[in-house]
Order: C-alpha cells, then structure tokens, then sequence
C-alpha cells in the first residue's frame, strides 16, 4: 500500500501538508478549513493532497 500511494503522490495529515508548505498545524489547518487551499480533499476524519497540485498552485500564485 505504501508503495502504491507513493506512486500517487498524495500527502496524508494536516501536519505532513504544513511540513510541505512551511507552516504550522494550526495555519495549515485554518488554510484548509478556509477554503484557501482548495485542493486539499477530507477522506473520512483526514486530509489529503497530491504533492504536485500543492506545488502547483503555489508556484501558480507565486507568478
């Protein structure tokens, strides 16, 4: 399972995705719950991303 996820490139927690974007738990997860990170998607009581989108669309606001 690992390996297939890794294929995937997804970003499991709150905590991973703030590691990702350099902030805290609990900026990331007001970024979440505000709607300001709008490709995060909530599967059951976790959070989830693809590593590329992320980067995506930061790169994408940063231009």
């Amino acid at each position: 399972m690992e390996h297939y996820e890794a294929s995937l490139d997804l970003v499991w927690g709150v905590d991973a995705i703030g590691k990702l974007i350099g902030r805290s738990y609990q900026q990331t997860y007001h970024m979440i719950a505000g709607g300001k990170l709008p490709m995060v998607k909530q599967v059951g009581e976790r959070y989830v991303v693809s590593r590329s989108k992320l980067i995506a669309f930061f790169m994408e606001d940063a231009a």
